[in-house]
């Protein structure tokens, strides 16, 4: 409830009011490389977003179906953002970047296992099977490797891309209401994977097993996103200083969980 109660009063941007007129100025001033890993990121994230936007509802219907009334609410919150998240990225490259070609080419292997294969596999499958099992999977690739791994870190890419450089305003307040959202939805996956190793220990080691099987997926797909710069993108970020990020934000939810709920509660 309280994840619902900040969703209500921090979750009410519009993606159609952000002003993107000093981004296009700036657009024009970039240098192609600079465009193309704008471009890049931008291109992924609106991919992504469409995909968890389109594989979140088995996890709604399997909540709701348990009568978690209070989780389901928030649910509602959670499908509503990612849907606003998908417009505002597509807004973006569509009125700044003027990106109306295929952008399929940016979805480099290890991101189309993750999000052509793993998550809507792992979300599909709770159609037909809710039992515990099938729901830490979900919540494992959803929420802690999707967007506790893959989002977060694309965050600080374009966080340490945009405001080192002073670039894109509109795009950073943006992407300050998206990152805040996604702050809720990854709480929510520890507060699920959390109740449900508390309600059964042995699941434990499905949710260990399924992070070690997809988190080398998600560090490398981080180093292929580097392959046309090298080790520094165009605007100076480091790839080792954006896999050490995400390693550690791994490590970082991977404790809270081990912890369990009792600790879950306290750090919501």
């Amino acid at each position: 409830m309280r994840l619902y109660q900040k969703a209500k009063r921090l979750g009410t941007w519009d993606p159609a009011a952000i002003d993107f007129t000093r981004d296009r100025e700036l657009w024009r001033g970039l240098n192609a490389d600079e465009q193309g890993a704008i471009l890049q990121i931008t291109s992924l994230f609106q991919a992504g977003e469409e995909g968890v936007t389109l594989d979140l509802l088995p996890l709604i219907m399997v909540i709701a179906e348990e009568g978690r009334l209070e989780e389901e609410l928030f649910l509602t919150t959670f499908l509503f953002e990612e849907g606003k998240h998908v417009e505002f990225f597509r807004r973006f490259l569509d009125d700044v970047c003027a990106a109306d070609g295929d952008l399929h080419g940016f979805h480099t292997p290890s991101y189309r296992v993750i999000f052509y294969e793993e998550l809507p596999a792992a979300m599909s499958r709770l159609r037909d099977d809710r039992s515990p099992e099938a729901q830490i999977r979900a919540a494992v690739t959803y929420n802690m490797i999707v967007e506790g791994v893959l989002a977060e870190t694309g965050y600080q890419s374009y966080f340490l891309a945009l405001e080192r450089n002073e670039l894109m305003p509109g795009l950073r307040e943006g992407l300050a209401h998206v990152k805040r959202d996604e702050s809720r939805h990854i709480a929510y996956g520890v507060h699920l994977l959390s109740r449900l190793v508390d309600g059964d220990p042995a699941l434990w080691r499905i949710a260990e097993a399924r992070m070690s099987e997809l988190l080398p997926h998600a560090l490398t797909f981080i180093e292929e996103t580097f392959a046309g710069y090298g080790p520094t993108s165009p605007f100076g970020v480091r790839l080792d200083e954006l896999s050490e990020f995400a390693q550690g934000q791994f490590a970082k939810r991977l404790d809270r969980i081990r912890r369990g709920a009792a600790y879950e509660e306290v750090a919501l």
